[in-house]
Parts: structure tokens; C-alpha cells; sequence
């Protein structure tokens, strides 16, 4: 189940990467307070946004664990889940983390 996941986030990514200039585009243009566009423009520009694919939106892009496709508890800087990171801890993989004992 967590490889359907993992290749959904992938494409999403690259749908995102894709339209990413466009997007901000028409944003500017939607958004404009400043009156440089007519307001014809700006309900195009926004329709377009509209129209978009669903999966082109940045915040459909989820964190998730490169391993394991866990999205919960993940561990940024590693960019793995909390479980897989103390696993690869305990194991000595990960350089420079150890268990801390006080």
C-alpha cells in the first residue's frame, strides 16, 4: 500500500514542479490590488487557476519518509519517519546521532 502512496506524491511532485511559474502567473495577475490589470483579466487569470489539475496545487506535496512512505512523524533533516530514524540511530547508519544517555 505505501508504493501507491509514494508514486501519487512523485507524480504530484512533478506536477507541481510543472506548473509552478504558470501558477504564480496567474496568481499575480488575479491578485493584482493595484488596478494594473482589468478586472476582465483578473477573472480570467482566475478561472484559469480553477482549472488547473488538481494535483498541481504546492499544497498537496506531503513530507513523507523515503523508506517507509510514512507521512506521520517524520524527521526533516533525515527526511525519514521517527521509527526508521531510531532504527538506522541504534544501528550506527546515521552519522554523527547516537543514543543519549545521561
Amino acid at each position: 500500500m505505501p508504493i501507491a502512496n509514494i508514486l501519487r506524491d512523485k507524480l504530484t511532485r512533478l506536477c507541481v514542479a510543472e506548473t509552478e511559474v504558470t501558477r504564480q502567473a496567474l496568481r499575480l495577475i488575479a491578485n493584482d490590488k493595484a488596478g494594473t490589470y482589468p478586472k476582465n483579466t483578473q477573472l480570467r487569470a482566475r478561472i484559469e487557476l480553477q482549472r488547473m489539475p488538481r494535483y498541481s496545487r504546492p499544497t498537496a506535496v506531503h513530507s513523507r519518509c523515503v523508506e517507509s512512505g510514512k507521512t506521520r512523524g517524520h524527521v526533516t533533516d533525515y527526511k525519514v519517519s521517527r521509527i526508521v530514524f531510531r532504527e538506522k540511530a541504534l544501528a550506527g547508519e546515521i552519522p554523527g546521532v547516537r543514543k543519549s544517555c545521561w
